[in-house]
């Protein structure tokens, strides 16, 4: 009469090894895989938000007095030069007929550089410039 073994033989060891290795292989993979996404979402989303904070500023700038220039937001920098795209013309007002304005558009190119001074990337965007050129004359 044979006698029943306990345990594993050194086959079943192997095979369960190589399973467990292929597993973990996937897994890590996979993992890896999700924190790659996970860096470029962020990325992403560190980039929308410095663009949102130069479109609010750049609200603020009138690129006919202030073509050039160059601030910091936060942990950014912010550089945009400004160049005419039509000529100045005379804004039209009612019930006058010219405006107390001249107007042109400008496409300004802005530049966001990190704290330390790296190019971090660019965009372009079209702005009206203005600049008064007249007074209010009495109507008497």
């Amino acid at each position: 009469m044979m006698k029943r073994q306990k345990g594993f033989t050194l086959i079943e060891a192997i095979v369960a090894l190589v399973l467990m290795a292929t597993t973990g292989m996937a897994l890590f993979s996979w993992v890896n895989g999700n924190i790659i996404t996970l860096q470029r979402v962020q990325a992403s989303n560190a980039q929308t938000a410095a663009t949102a904070n130069a479109l609010e500023y750049l609200q603020t700038v009138n690129p006919m007095l202030t073509p050039e220039g160059s601030t910091t937001l936060g942990d950014h920098k912010l550089h945009w030069k400004s160049e005419p795209t039509t000529e100045a013309r005379d804004g039209a007002s009612y019930p006058t007929g010219t405006s107390l304005y001249q107007l042109a558009m400008y496409q300004t190119q802005v530049d966001i550089q990190t704290d330390d001074g790296k190019d971090w990337f660019s965009f372009k965007l079209q702005q009206v410039g203005y600049k008064k050129v007249r007074e209010i004359r009495p109507p008497f």
